[in-house]
């Protein structure tokens, strides 16, 4: 049985009200860890997306 991996990554709105988006893939613990430091520094709509190895999430 093969094991599969799935990626992470966070698209957001920073303070400015600019929407960002994560340049790096996450697993899930880390993805939501970031996203936890992402809400603490003021950034708003955090979302935590799945993605495809080698794809990066539009802000």
């Amino acid at each position: 049985m093969p094991i599969t991996m799935q990626n992470y990554a966070l698209i957001w709105t920073d303070n400015s009200g600019k929407g960002r988006a994560s340049t790096v893939a996450y697993d899930k613990p880390s993805a939501e860890h970031r996203k936890a430091e992402l809400e603490a520094a003021g950034s708003t709509d955090v979302k935590v997306t799945p993605i495809r190895p080698g794809e990066l999430p539009q802000p």
